[in-house]
């Protein structure tokens, strides 16, 4: 993990990937979805205090004419002014504006919270490095069907991508 770190309000976005009743329920390492989604909501309240923008990407089946139960964000999840990203594929990018929105509003850098880390996570960060963005990861914000996968994910792949910090480690310039 990293030092603290003092975040922009004006140049950072909170992401959070797929926080829906449905995935949040399902049996999750290292850490149940409710502890996850629970720094979650912490997390967006204090993006939100600080006047930075949150993200609150859910997936879509495609192609089918009723998604399933519990498809929508987990509730007392979305505040006003967040943005609601639809995805149908496993990252939060491909084809649904998001890249778009968040240059409107002159965000630079981008903070990860979800679940799966290894999929939905992750294939949105790495879609967001490839666009330019500047990546934080907060562990304690994710977890995935294994803590293999995930700790995979934390130990190898994002300290390549980003900075991984604790939920504790997020704070913004004061100022």
């Amino acid at each position: 993990m990293n030092a603290p770190l003092a975040l922009d309000p004006t140049r950072s976005a909170l992401v959070l990937v797929d926080l829906m009743d449905r995935i949040v329920a399902l049996p999750l390492e290292p850490r149940k979805g409710a502890e996850v989604l629970h720094v979650a909501e912490e997390l967006a309240a204090a993006f939100r205090s600080a006047g930075a923008p949150v993200v609150l990407i859910r997936v879509e089946r495609p192609g089918v004419a009723e998604q399933p139960s519990g498809s929508g964000l987990a509730a007392g999840l979305r505040g006003d002014g967040d943005l609601e990203v639809v995805k149908r594929t496993i990252g939060g990018f491909q084809g649904t504006g998001l890249d778009d929105r968040l240059r409107e509003r002159g965000v630079t850098t981008l903070v990860f919270g979800g679940i799966t880390t290894n999929l939905g996570v992750e294939s949105t960060a790495r879609a967001a490095g490839d666009l330019g963005y500047e990546l934080v990861f907060v562990e304690d914000a994710m977890t995935a069907f294994t803590a293999a996968e995930h700790d995979a994910s934390v130990r190898l792949d994002f300290p390549r991508l980003g900075s991984v910090v604790s939920a504790a480690d997020v704070g913004f310039m004061v100022g």
